[in-house]
């Protein structure tokens, strides 16, 4: 996060005084580590409650009423990831700088103009009485747990202690998650940006087009005719009247019951995201009267996210419906808070923002002024000289628990679909099954209807043309129940085919994974749930299939280059981490995206290869569209590549720039992995590392970060492992974040994975408990009836009234 410099000083005299040879024998590790077994008398409770520990370290809360259920759900996050949950706060309410100074004071300066705190406190006004109980039970359980718990050793470090925590906080993070997943606000700048230094033409050569041929969601087993909204003149337009002169990725797919050995549906899910210590998920599994599921949500949420209820189960998949526009504004240069609507003067609404950062003796104060539009976060963006105002759904009247409880409670398709009408962001692409047999997809969250445009690049605010018009109603929304192909899935690919009438979004996967999916699905008339481990683990790439035929045709004079070829020509296109073919495949593809992109940009190219705007965007997603970008060029673009000057239509051929990349991608792999090809391994470049905020500083490093862990894949295959050549090969972008197979026949044989573990604490055993197994494709039960949960308890903590 470039918190080293600020987190080693405020760490060292903590260190100091905590004694290095206690750190090292593991006391000060292990002495935050609550307890699991007992009984503890608490306020807050009606009955009490009762938590079971698993093996694994998870969770199984029993309650008798939903108040107490929410109360412990908030201890026991409380008990594992404390540390995150205040992360979590200060990220959505802009606090971060105040606790860990300078180097933070960016996110925070976005973060206070975007208002999601502002929003939060809205919402926690309108909620409804379901909706304020089960929040203030969980805060009260996070509370209960603070004003008796040792401290977590990042607090000791920091010298700090977490505020009350309130229903609002959770609020805010709901909406700063949802936010993250939403939009495509740094990919409008780029593109602005790209177009103001190279003009609209080059813009639009170097946007991809979803390729016929690849598979949409909807329906089922139909394929893209290869049509897109026409972009170009939208990038014209942005040149003439602007003035211009991670998201997330995932998987999910279910089969019903004819397709599935047990006779009932199967349903598969890992939702692809950037790893952390600790993990983004927590796992539980709750039972009370009212509410009974098992599955992951987030630390700051009394929810299960994904998982199953006692009838049902349920996954999702990042839509990348487009929740975001940016706006040019016209401010009043003699009366700040005044903009221009419509020829006329409008007269916004002015927030004053106090931000406390660390070491400073005076705070930053961020004066926000929000328009009809929304919240303006230039002043945030670093070399953006506009002034943008922000249009997200993300600030939309929401509530988001209120859907994620109803979900949690549906018993059916029409239960299910009538609580996700109520799911206002992210957009996700949800799978359902039943145990009674059906299986279904739905697209959820507000999808807006612009006026004008498509919203890939900043419009004039000054105007009305490119206002929202309202959102897509729910029921016409992309929807499948019980298709014909008694299969449905989805992996971040285009939803609908353009005879769509609503506008979706152009920045969609490109398409491999969900093809490859496909194909396993239909290879088989029966499937277990062992074999969607095996198609959830898989590293085959059809990307590969595609390029690697026009390397092996190449006859380079270099003898490395050659040798490389021969790898190439007995690859079987899996991309295993120990693979010296898919190393080469790998960093070959690279190499010619970018000597590509910088035929026409130079280094402006870095943007296209991952190089983000903002440090809440760190990368860009352009790359992981690119093959089928650079197919499309290569056969449709033969005069890429500049004239020479010797003569009309003299450029440098594909083939020449193929063998230019081949040559210096074998340089590369020779300086770093050696001479000896048959040594190279895609896993010698490409690992995963799973690092703590507090990591960044030596000596806390091996406390608290643990890797790294050589990975296959890529962004193109089941197993996705993405990467953005700006930041290097590793993975840096989308991973399975948590892997979940639900058997609707016997929900006792349904398994899943986290990647690290379910504790927060470095001393815990259940910190980085389960690397190992989720980089072998393993997985653990996730355990449901009382007697199972009962065979696995490893401790019982008994929640009392006082």
């Amino acid at each position: 996060m470039g918190t080293a410099r600020t987190v080693r000083r405020i760490a060292t005299g903590a260190l100091l005084a905590a004694g290095v040879a206690a750190l090292a024998g593991g006391y000060v590790l292990r002495r935050p580590v609550p307890r699991a077994k007992g009984k503890v008398s608490l306020k807050g409770l009606r009955e009490g409650a009762e938590i079971i520990r698993d093996r694994w370290g998870v969770p199984h809360i029993y309650a008798s009423n939903l108040n107490d259920l929410a109360f412990a759900v908030g201890y026991a996050q409380a008990q594992d990831r404390l540390w995150q949950l205040e992360m979590n706060r200060r990220a959505a309410a802009g606090t971060l700088a105040e606790l860990l100074g300078e180097q933070v004071l960016e996110i925070d300066r976005m973060t206070r103009r975007i208002g999601f705190r502002r929003a939060a406190e809205r919402d926690w006004a309108e909620a409804d009485p379901v909706e304020r109980e089960v929040l203030e039970a969980y805060s009260a359980g996070v509370n209960a747990f603070v004003a008796r718990a040792k401290m977590p050793l990042e607090f000791t470090i920091l010298r700090t202690r977490p505020a009350p925590w309130q229903p609002v906080d959770s609020l805010a993070f709901g909406r700063l998650f949802g936010w993250a997943l939403t939009g495509n606000w740094d990919s409008e700048i780029v593109r602005s940006w790209t177009i103001e230094r190279f003009g609209a033409e080059v813009m639009g050569e170097l946007d991809p087009s979803y390729p016929a041929g690849a598979p949409v969601i909807v329906p089922p087993g139909t394929e893209a005719k290869g049509a897109r909204p026409e972009l170009l003149e939208d990038y014209r337009e942005a040149a003439e009247l602007v003035g211009v002169a991670g998201r997330g990725m995932s998987n999910n797919w279910a089969v019903d019951g004819t397709k599935s050995v047990t006779g009932k549906p199967l349903l598969a899910s890992d939702p692809h995201l950037s790893l952390s210590l600790p993990s983004i998920w927590w796992e539980m599994h709750i039972d009370s009267p009212e509410m009974k599921a098992a599955g992951v949500g987030l630390p700051g949420l009394p929810a299960v996210v994904m998982g199953h209820n006692e009838r049902i189960a349920w996954g999702m998949t990042a839509a990348l419906v487009d929740g975001d526009d940016l706006f040019v504004e016209q401010i009043d240069p003699a009366d700040a808070p005044r903009y221009r609507q419509n020829g006329k003067w409008s007269r916004g609404e002015v927030f004053r923002e106090e931000i406390t950062v660390r070491k400073r003796s005076e705070q930053v104060v961020e004066e926000v002024l929000v328009t009809r539009h929304g919240p303006i976060i230039s002043p945030a963006i670093k070399g953006e000289p506009r002034t943008l105002s922000l249009k997200t759904v993300a600030l939309e009247p929401a509530h988001q628990v209120k859907a994620m409880m109803m979900v949690m409670a549906a018993h059916n398709w029409e239960e299910f679909r009538q609580a996700l009408s109520q799911w206002p962001f992210p957009s996700l692409n949800f799978a359902y099954a039943d145990i009674d047999g059906n299986i279904g997809y739905q697209l959820a969250g507000l999808v807006p209807v612009r006026g004008k445009g498509h919203g890939t690049v900043p419009a004039p605010g000054w105007t009305e043309d490119y206002d929202w018009t309202g959102f897509v109603p729910f029921e016409e929304l992309p929807h499948a129940y019980n298709p014909e192909t008694h299969w449905i899935a989805s992996a971040n690919n285009k939803i609908a085919d353009d005879d769509y009438p609503h506008f979706l979004s152009v920045e969609n996967a490109d398409g491999f994974r969900q093809k490859r999916i496909v194909e396993l699905l239909e290879e088989k008339e029966k499937h277990s749930a062992e074999d969607f481990e095996a198609m959830q683990v898989d590293q085959l790439s059809l990307a590969a299939k595609e390029l690697v035929p026009l390397i092996i045709a190449l006859t380079p004079e270099d003898e490395w280059c050659r040798r490389a070829i021969t790898f190439l020509k007995a690859w079987d296109y899996q991309l295993s981490a120990d693979s010296a073919a898919a190393c080469i495949y790998e960093v070959f593809f690279t190499h010619l995206v970018r000597r590509t992109l910088e035929e026409k940009l130079g280094s402006w190219s870095d943007f296209f290869l991952g190089k983000g705007v903002h440090m809440l965007r760190p990368h860009t997603v352009f790359f992981h569209a690119s093959h089928s970008w650079l197919m499309e060029k290569m056969r449709e673009k033969p005069q890429w590549f500049a004239p020479t000057g010797a003569g009309p239509g003299d450029g440098k051929s594909w083939t020449e720039a193929m063998e230019e990349a081949l040559e210096s991608a074998v340089g590369e792999l020779r300086s770093r992995l050696g001479d000896e090809v048959s040594r190279w391994r895609w896993g010698g470049l490409h690992k995963q590392y799973f690092r703590h905020p507090l990591g960044e500083v030596r000596g806390l490093d091996r406390i608290f970060n643990r890797g790294a862990v050589p990975m296959g894949g890529d962004a193109n295959t089941v197993w996705q492992a993405a990467y953005v050549p700006y930041h290097g090969y590793d993975v840096n972008s989308f991973t399975a974040s948590w892997r979940q197979i639900i058997d609707l026949a016997d929900f006792n044989r349904s398994r899943a994975t986290l990647p690290s573990g379910q504790s927060g604490h470095p001393g815990s055993r259940h910190y980085a408990d389960m690397i190992s197994q989720w980089r072998r494709g393993e997985y653990h039960p996730m355990l449901w009836d009382r007697e199972q949960v009962e065979a696995q308890a490893r401790g019982r903590l008994d929640l009392s009234t006082q």
